[in-house]
């Protein structure tokens, strides 16, 4: 034994928890541009969402209580959701990512094989990986972001949207709302 985990199967680290992928997000100065090149690339309708304190609570920024809101937009191809976002006001892990990086992909969802919420949060505090901003939206629906201090920077977002969960009603899609089911 070396030290380093056994390889479950072909795919499969005996040590994973991250699970699979369900979400990359693109971080922007101009939400609406983004949107149209995506859909250009086909991916959309996308769904527009301003998150802020009227419906962000418990929101965390480097460990400290925080306020700030941004525009969020999402849209699915397949199985991967999309996401951008474009910071508003306040200090947040994203406003820090432009200034530090300028335009591009910030971070990417797992969903940690559905694990509970507290092991999820612990399991990554556990290896290392440091809370940089988290929150409750709608009241129901916790997400915290872990970064590396270390090479190779890379964010990750976890979310567990609750049984029973309904979207809220969009305050814009682009380009239009998709058809009614």
């Amino acid at each position: 034994m070396n030290g380093l985990p056994e390889v479950k199967d072909d795919k499969t680290l005996e040590n994973s928890f991250l699970g699979e992928t369900t979400q990359v997000c693109l971080v922007t100065r101009d939400y609406r541009k983004v949107m149209k090149n995506m859909v250009i690339a086909g991916i959309g309708p996308w769904c527009v969402y301003t998150f802020g304190p009227d419906n962000v609570t418990d929101l965390t920024y480097h460990g400290q209580p925080g306020s700030c809101s941004w525009k969020l937009c999402l849209a699915s191809s397949g199985t991967m959701m999309w996401e951008i976002i474009q910071p508003l006001s306040g200090p947040n892990i994203y406003e820090d990512f432009l200034e530090k990086h300028g335009e591009g992909i910030h971070h990417v969802a797992i969903n940690c094989n559905n694990i509970d919420w507290g092991v999820r949060v612990a399991e990554f505090e556990k290896r290392g990986f440091k809370m940089v901003q988290s929150g409750r939206w709608e009241g129901k629906v916790p997400f915290a972001y872990f970064e590396t201090e270390d090479e190779p920077v890379i964010t990750f977002e976890t979310f567990i949207f609750p049984e029973g969960f309904e979207m809220p009603v969009p305050e814009e899609w682009y380009p239009a709302p998709p058809p009614e089911s």
